[in-house]
């Protein structure tokens, strides 16, 4: 049964504006803001005079690269990229309360094959209540929700006795950048939610990924006497077929937090390149992929028991014993993140979501993906994800998200906020 609301709490649940959620949600994603783009940079010009414009204190600034890159705790980054905007803006008449961290991510993944879609990716297409449109749920979703969810209670007129503080940031979808530097200029809180797409469940543990290159040789010669060379791609496959079996180990034991997921520590090759000439044996190939970090294993661990696995099954190939494969790590670095078990931020996320919206109180799981969660867990800061939309869309030319999911999740942000920071 939903708990008997306070007024405060009605109020703000009654400013909230559908009209404005739909209107944000098609002026974003209209904005391709590919990670590592313009457009990215664009967007979090575009959120700041728009969380200004609701009299939040605001900081917005360009961010040092060189200095981040050269920090230890540096989460890595594949996209190539110029420059780097955090974004973070706060309530300024609270007093001395907690503070509650609403975060988001801007940056979205490129499109792809446009072949894919049903026209223009960055074209919003409306079906009903349904939108189609790369980073529909991947999460521009979520990101209106915190902002519709900051306007409501700005609109309602409540007096916060603590803060809520907006994080938007850049280059999550390739390791974490901007929520790297925005925990190291110091915007800190007494909890967070992120609204990434969660189906409507709690997302409470994140497996970690970790981005490999394997570099395996092989001997070139004219295609005619390839019986003289030694093709890179033939003697790959000895070491794909032990990375598999890798997968199945690594797998054997699991956290029952991510018992849902079939793999949840997912070993993928992703690109394989090997070649420059159709009439040449190959004489080397390169292999990059993702290696999924358990909860709670030292990344470095994980990196040990991949380079031993290819070490192992070099050994066993003829060739490859005295032409061994070499692994690098270049790109995002995830490692996995959860929120303490039995955290009252899942009580009150599951009881704000049950007094705003009714229905079953929601489920709590792990992820198998990596995400922000892992940053804010690893700054104490208590963290959750519990978002619009399902990932199972995100990333694909199927991508999409329905309003009233949006509304659901605004709904539910508004009472955790208020429910967290107070009320004078």
């Amino acid at each position: 049964m939903a708990a008997a609301l306070k007024p405060e709490e009605s109020a703000a649940l009654e400013a909230i504006d559908e009209d404005a959620i739909a209107r944000m949600l098609l002026a974003l994603l209209a904005i391709p803001s590919v990670t590592g783009s313009a457009a990215e940079s664009d967007l979090q010009h575009r959120l700041a005079e728009h969380l200004g414009r609701l009299g939040l204190d605001v900081d917005l600034w360009s961010m040092d690269l060189p200095t981040l890159r050269a920090h230890p705790g540096f989460p890595g980054t594949e996209a190539p990229r110029e420059e780097g905007w955090g974004l973070v803006a706060t309530t300024s008449d609270g007093g001395d309360g907690p503070t509650m961290i609403l975060q988001g991510h801007v940056d979205v993944v490129p499109p792809g094959d446009l072949r894919g879609w049903h026209g223009d990716p960055f074209v919003p297409r409306v079906a009903g209540d349904v939108v189609h449109a790369r980073g529909a749920c991947d999460m521009k979703a979520g990101l209106v929700a915190n902002l519709a969810a900051l306007a409501a209670i700005r609109a309602s007129g409540a007096r916060l006795r603590g803060r809520v503080a907006a994080h938007c940031v850049v280059g999550e979808e390739d390791g974490g950048l901007g929520a790297f530097a925005t925990l190291q200029r110091g915007h800190t809180g007494d909890a967070c939610i992120i609204t990434e797409p969660t189906s409507g469940t709690l997302v409470t543990a994140n497996a970690g990924a970790l981005t490999f290159r394997i570099e395996v040789p092989g001997r070139a010669t004219h295609a005619s006497t390839r019986d003289a060379g030694v093709s890179a791609i033939d003697t790959y496959l000895p070491l794909h077929q032990a990375l598999a079996r890798l997968e199945t180990r690594r797998n054997a034991d699991i956290d029952p937090l991510m018992a849902e997921s079939r793999i949840p520590y997912a070993l993928s090759v992703g690109t394989l390149r090997a070649g420059d000439w159709a009439s040449s044996v190959p004489d080397c190939l390169v292999a990059e992929g993702r290696l999924g970090v358990r909860l709670g294993e030292d990344p470095a661990e994980a990196v040990a028991d991949f380079e031993t696995c290819v070490a192992e099954a070099c050994a066993d190939d003829p060739w490859l014993r005295t032409h061994p494969a070499t692994v690098s790590w270049p790109g995002g670095r995830f490692a996995s993140g959860r929120l303490p078990s039995g955290h009252p931020l899942t009580a009150l996320v599951r009881d704000a979501h049950a007094d705003a919206v009714g229905g079953p109180r929601p489920r709590e799981r792990g992820a198998p993906y990596g995400s922000d969660l892992r940053l804010y867990a690893a700054a104490d800061i208590p963290t959750l994800q519990f978002g619009p939309g399902d990932v199972r869309l995100a990333h694909s030319p199927r991508e999409q998200i329905s309003l009233p999911e949006i509304v659901a999740v605004t709904r539910t942000l508004v009472l955790a906020v208020l429910r967290t920071v107070g009320t004078a």
